[in-house]
């Protein structure tokens, strides 16, 4: 509404105005119940592609040396910088002795910086001794493009190397550093795991379904990704679209719980061009902790092409003992994160775009009950699915590759309906106090004094 000039009527149009404004908070509510808005979410990063730290997350300046290390604390997401040829120490303070404990550390080296395929980070975990319970590396690899990547330590309870309670060192580190002296960022989300109520299985899993599944299948429907592991956003079964642009990395989430399984392809565009650039699209897959479980890329010589998950197992408890990675990684139920990386590699050959992306996601096994923990993890729900959000999950019953993914799809379909009637709802609200504020504007129009 344009503003007015005359005071006398300033009064009513502001009365006017101010009946709309809660009419729009409410719609934007109500759009977002319904999935028609994506959730907002928070980054300290700049650039509009550039990775989104978790909301709140606090700054943390690792040290040289174990000596006055900073303390982490499970359930919390820090920020820190890691400079080139850089070693960093962290402290983790573990009072329980039967809990496991796991600290994801994803570094984010700038954009358009030089990479080569083994840059990147170690994370191990140690005890006071000095005595390294877990390390991991995670490397950029084959597509020579700067993006996030993740490495998992972990102090797992149990075993014969660190059981105790008490405080333990966690140590990061510059791989190589050929490419750039650029320093990275950091987030960490140290997260712990408490034992079981009763003994729960002590094998890993003998035998699965390894077969190769036939492709998803179904009419593509258009889902932009978050840029950051807290601003992924929820994907359920079936055939999703995106456009990236070269050196863009996007975030996903799919709701997994017990019993079910993840397989997932996606689908490089064609594009015009001459070349060949090797990894041209990542495909990754974490787990609710950001423990990597599967990584793979494709070679792009300009023609449409997919590249696939390997056959995963059901998440079930016992995977944690089986000796493959991609297996020992579908240990909880929760979000399993989908991480797709386009290079920045083609936009030399092939332009830079953008690119169409097609995402198949197929979800099945028989949902069932966990193994019963005998406390609560940290951070809490860290191991639930999350809720469904209309926009990206097909309901079902979770045998056919439709479902959720989660074990309650009645009480799901519920809360999507309870969403899709608050939106409802609120539309014919917004309707009424506009016709409300038209009939009022007439009004004041009316009782204007003509010159």
């Amino acid at each position: 509404m344009r503003r007015r000039h005359r005071a006398w009527d300033h009064g009513r149009t502001a009365w006017i105005r101010g009946r709309g404004r809660p009419a729009a908070a409410l719609l934007a509510l109500g759009l977002c119940g319904t999935g028609l808005l994506p959730a907002a979410t928070a980054s300290a990063a700049t650039g509009p592609w550039a990775y989104a730290f978790a909301p709140g997350a606090r700054t943390v300046e690792g040290t040289a040396s174990a000596t006055g290390a900073p303390l982490l604390a499970p359930g919390r997401v820090y920020r820190g910088s890691l400079p080139a040829h850089g070693r960093l120490t962290y402290r983790l303070d573990l009072a329980d002795a039967t809990a496991t404990a796991y600290v994801p550390v994803t570094a984010v080296p700038p954009a358009h910086t030089g990479v080569t395929s083994t840059d990147g980070i170690r994370v191990t975990v140690r005890d006071t001794h000095g005595t390294a319970c877990s390390f991991a590396t995670a490397r950029f690899g084959a597509g020579l493009s700067p993006r996030p990547v993740t490495a998992l330590g972990r102090r797992e309870a149990g075993r014969a190397l660190c059981r105790g309670a008490g405080t333990y060192s966690v140590l990061v580190e510059r791989l190589d550093t050929q490419g750039t002296s650029a320093p990275w960022d950091l987030e960490l989300a140290p997260v712990t795991e408490p034992r079981l109520a009763s003994p729960g299985p002590g094998d890993a899993p003998r035998s699965w379904d390894s077969a190769s599944p036939e492709p998803v299948t179904g009419a593509a429907r258009e889902r932009a990704g978050g840029v950051g592991f807290t601003a992924a956003r929820v994907l359920g079964p079936g055939v999703w679209r995106t456009t990236l642009v070269p050196g863009r990395t996007v975030f996903y989430k799919v709701p997994l719980d017990w019993g079910r399984r993840l397989r997932a392809s996606a689908e490089l565009g064609g594009a015009a061009g001459h070349g060949y650039v090797g990894g041209a699209l990542d495909l990754s897959l974490y787990d609710p902790v950001r423990g990597l479980a599967d990584d793979v890329s494709l070679g792009y010589t300009g023609v449409r092409k997919p590249v696939a998950l390997a056959p995963l197992p059901p998440v079930e408890y016992a995977n944690r003992y089986a000796a493959p990675a991609a297996v020992g990684a579908l240990r909880f139920a929760g979000d399993y994160y989908l991480v797709l990386h386009l290079s920045d590699r083609l936009a030399g050959p092939f332009g830079q775009g953008p690119y169409e992306v097609t995402l198949r996601v197929g979800v099945d096994g028989r949902a069932h009950a966990g193994p019963g923990y005998a406390g609560r993890p940290t951070p809490d729900g860290v191991f639930t699915p999350t809720a469904q959000d209309g926009a990206a999950m097909p309901f079902g019953d979770g045998g056919d590759g439709g479902g959720t993914g989660g074990g309650g799809s009645l009480e799901m379909e519920a809360l999507a309906a309870g969403g899709i009637g608050l939106g409802t709802a609120l539309l014919l609200v917004l309707g009424g106090w506009t016709l409300a504020a038209r009939r009022a504007q007439t009004r004041v129009s009316a009782q204007k004094p003509t010159a």
